[in-house]
């Protein structure tokens, strides 16, 4: 089951998985991101208590492809229900690994309503506070990306073939909650460095 370490939800979050892709039976994504409140940060007077964060998982032919602010970037447009739009890349090569840069894009159909679901809140304990289906429809692709020094910015390997090329499934479960949703949530995501220093301190000190 569904494990919450917190004492609430993020104040406001999306989240979408798919492990049904046609023709792709090695298949699999999760991307979820949010609004969440910054560990020890009331410590600091002054200092920005949260921050938007995202992440794309994608598992393929035994590989595990990590989007995640601390090695790469992520941004999002999410409506407030009906289309989810992610795309993200990972910068950091060690070991001898590829860059990668992934998108993936789910909808609903207009007919295709979602359930409510309760979810635990800070102050009000659990309300229905998010909406979810499972009849999403996703086409994700993921490509080796390079450096270009001309654009000095990543560009999508030119010689080389997208690792997955438009995989599509009509079972993504999607989810929106938390608020306010007035309009598209477009972000892209930020970690301070701060933060990146300390993720990133447990494999520094494994490989020392």
């Amino acid at each position: 089951g569904e494990k919450n370490w917190g004492g609430a939800f993020p104040t406001k979050w999306y989240w979408s998985q798919c492990n049904s892709f046609d023709n792709h039976p090695d298949l699999s994504f999760t991307a979820g991101g949010g609004i969440r409140k910054l560990p020890f940060s009331f410590f600091l007077p002054g200092s920005k208590r949260t921050e938007t964060l995202g992440l794309i998982g994608i598992h393929y032919k035994g590989t595990f492809y990590e989007i995640t602010p601390w090695t790469g970037e992520m941004e999002w447009s999410v409506w407030p229900w009906g289309r989810w739009e992610f795309r993200g890349r990972c910068t950091d090569k060690k070991d001898g690994e590829s860059m990668f840069e992934a998108e993936v894009v789910a909808v609903t159909e207009e007919d295709v309503d979602g359930v409510l679901l309760r979810a635990p809140t800070k102050d009000e304990g659990m309300q229905y506070f998010c909406r979810d289906s499972g009849f999403g429809r996703v086409v994700l692709s993921l490509y080796p990306i390079e450096w270009d020094q001309e654009l000095d910015d990543y560009i999508r390997s030119p010689n080389k073939k997208p690792i997955i090329d438009r995989a599509c499934s009509s079972q993504c479960t999607v989810e929106v909650g938390g608020g306010p949703w007035w309009d598209v949530w477009k972000v892209k995501s930020k970690m301070s460095s701060t933060m990146k220093r300390l993720i990133r301190l447990p494999s520094m000190l494994r490989k020392s």
